[in-house]
């Protein structure tokens, strides 16, 4: 480990003297690193120098070291794994396929702030005592969260959700046995007649993929504009503007929340509104939003798509003392069409459970549901014996929504 500390000193200082970037001329560094390893063998060869071991893992560890994040690159390399969590610098956790393993990596205080403030650089975004919290998305498009003293007990709290790609299109779900392929054609009708569809979920269910997924049947001439906390909607579109947050400076000044973004994003001229998820009163201005005519999608965190629709008649109501029920619960009814719920299994595998459409029909301060599809006790996601789902808004898209719901 010596030897590689060796010529990782030398390979940064090569760096400062050249004015080299790591994260945006990676090609250079690499070429550095192995110009500096080969270099170093040579001298270990003589008695010089401390043997270096093996070249390919030192290149490796020193690329890691100075271009990379170091000890976690490793995972971040690894496909298998989806998630990466530092609770202290000596508990490194990953989930592989859902369950969680505790690593044998240790790093020191320092190396952790070391790796987060590397991992901050490129999104512009800060983490301090007035601002304990933060989200960013990874170049990569991983999203980190981490969280510092003294909102946590004594170490920094460090998250990445690597943003596995497994699908892309509704026919990767239907290959990964998330979907059936009579549910994907029925939801990719629906996004092509112009339905709004709120997908719903735990924490790590697929929202975000569906969500991606979704998107992907958009039609090509339409111009999209997806608002999120932070970057992590890739729709496969030509017309693509997207809208992140912004957090508040220094002097407390010149954030930029959710809600103004859905405002912003429609003077845009979209076809099609997207966010990314909605928490708190940014739901009221997405179904104002949706309530003007403009077809759009968004996800909610639920235990099932009925609480998502419960859900999203309460988030509003933060908004204000003046919002009330009275106007909500029939604003949800006439804006949402349908709700995708998915789930996580024991297993790790992410699989739709429901979908439910809603109809206009409000009694009791209660939405009039029906389910479209449903999970059968043999694992298979089949249609459900009730009525049609927004058979207006299939036809002007000159589609059957009957034939789509035959019995396959």
């Amino acid at each position: 480990m010596e030897a590689v500390r060796i010529v990782e000193g030398e390979v940064r200082e090569l760096i400062r003297l050249r004015g080299l970037d790591p994260l945006r001329q990676s090609a250079e560094v690499r070429r550095l690193v192995e110009a500096a390893v080969v270099d170093y063998d040579e001298r270990a060869l003589l008695g010089a120098v401390p043997p270096l071991g093996a070249l390919e893992a030192a290149r490796r560890s020193v690329f890691d070291a100075v271009a990379g994040f170091g000890p976690l690159q490793p995972f971040l390399d690894d496909p298998t794994i989806e998630e990466i969590w530092l609770n202290a610098p000596h508990e490194v956790f990953v989930a592989r396929n859902g369950e969680s393993e505790l690593t044998g990596v240790t790093l020191t205080e320092q190396q952790v702030r070391d790796l987060v403030e590397r991992m901050l650089k490129s999104s512009g975004r800060r983490l301090d005592l007035s601002s304990p919290f933060v989200d960013a998305a990874l170049p990569d498009g991983s999203r980190l969260h981490v969280v510092i003293p003294d909102v946590t007990r004594r170490h920094w709290a460090v998250n990445i959700r690597k943003f596995v790609v497994k699908a892309s299109r509704l026919e990767h779900l239907v290959e990964l046995g998330s979907l059936s392929p009579q549910a994907a054609r029925f939801l990719a009708g629906a996004v092509a007649g112009g339905l709004n569809i709120l997908v719903s979920g735990a924490t790590q269910a697929g929202k975000t993929t569906m969500l991606n997924c979704l998107g992907a049947s958009i039609g090509s001439r339409e111009r999209v504009v997806t608002v999120e906390e932070i970057f992590e909607l890739q729709l496969p579109l030509r017309d693509v503007v997207g809208l992140q947050c912004r957090q508040p400076n220094l002097e407390g000044t010149g954030e930029i929340p959710l809600r103004r973004l859905v405002k912003e994003a429609l003077r845009m001229r979209p076809d099609r509104l997207v966010v990314g998820e909605v928490r708190e009163a940014e739901s009221l201005d997405m179904l104002i939003a949706l309530n003007s005519g403009l077809p759009g999608m968004c996800t909610i965190h639920a235990n099932s798509a009925q609480d998502a629709i419960t859900k999203l008649c309460t988030l509003p109501l933060l908004a204000g003392a003046n919002i009330s029920s009275a106007f909500v619960v029939p604003t949800v009814a006439a804006c949402i069409d349908l709700v995708v719920h998915c789930t996580r299994q024991p297993n790790g595998r992410r699989q739709v459970s429901e979908i439910l459409a809603l109809g206009q029909r409000v009694e009791n301060g209660v939405i009039e549901t029906s389910t479209v599809f449903a999970l059968e006790p043999d694992g298979v996601l089949r249609p459900g014996a009730t009525g049609l789902p927004a058979v207006e808004k299939f036809a002007r898209a000159g589609i059957d929504v009957a034939l789509l719901l035959e019995a396959a």
